[in-house]
């Protein structure tokens, strides 16, 4: 082999190196990129997840009773007559008054929808459902046999 070949060989060989270098250069900067993102992706998680929790805490079924000067007495109540939405805890209300203001009997799914809860993830309406079952085992609603949800009159 003279050295011209060598040369020449030397000389292809570094401009593969370069290329390659420039390639690998450009994937470093997306794999930093992708990572700055894939950070910002963690919080948006993160703060999502706060919110469905406390979301879910506030929705969660309240207990039967509590007691009031040693006596059970039922937080949401059976009612009586007309009866005043006023007795009943603010989330049981605003439920009530979503159900009040429909124009016909509700699914669940449509009162979570008003409430802006996440409807087509499996699961998030339970908390949803036993209220409004709550409230019609305590005649301020009616469940009608499908399951939709209408004033109690």
């Amino acid at each position: 082999m003279t050295d011209s070949v060598m040369l020449e060989r030397i000389a292809a060989r570094r401009a593969e190196l370069d290329l390659l270098e420039e390639q690998l250069v450009k994937q470093l900067d997306e794999v930093r990129v992708e990572r700055d993102e894939l950070v910002v992706a963690e919080r948006v998680v993160q703060r999502f997840s706060e919110q469905d929790v406390l979301e879910y805490l506030s929705l969660a079924p309240a207990p039967e009773e509590a007691q009031v000067g040693g006596r059970s007495v039922l937080l949401i109540p059976v009612r009586v007559g007309d009866g005043d939405v006023g007795v009943l805890p603010a989330d049981y209300q605003r439920i009530w008054t979503i159900v009040r203001d429909a124009a016909g009997p509700v699914k669940v799914k449509e009162v979570g929808s008003v409430l802006g809860l996440p409807v087509g993830e499996r699961g998030k309406l339970e908390p949803l459902r036993a209220k409004l079952s709550r409230l019609a085992d305590r005649g301020w609603l009616r469940k009608l046999a499908d399951g939709r949800f209408t004033i109690a009159f």
